[in-house]
């Protein structure tokens, strides 16, 4: 299984959704960060699954909420660039690497 790291901006992304779900329904920050970790696990697994999506990189669409994890792997590690939601700014992270 693959090594997983971040962007730096990608914590704050991922605080920022939390903090929002959890305030509109007690435990679906909860819920969020359950998809997101079992999005990264998958990804670990199999890197190559997903399609290509812009500049090499690949897309991970959540299931249950409305946000995909970018990322890039190679042999050692899937590098996990922004966990962008799917209707803002999609090309708001182009600029990370």
């Amino acid at each position: 299984m693959l090594d997983i790291e971040f962007h730096p901006d990608v914590a704050k992304e991922i605080k920022s959704s939390y903090q929002w779900y959890q305030n509109q329904s007690d435990g679906l920050g909860l819920d969020y960060l359950s998809e997101l970790e079992s999005s990264f696990q998958t990804i670990r697994e199999l890197p190559n699954t997903w399609p290509k999506f812009q500049k090499g990189f690949r897309r991970f669409l959540l299931r249950k909420f409305p946000f995909s994890v970018i990322y890039q792997s190679n042999e050692n590690t899937v590098f996990v660039v922004a966990v962008m939601h799917n209707s803002r700014k999609p090309g708001y992270w182009n600029d990370r690497s």
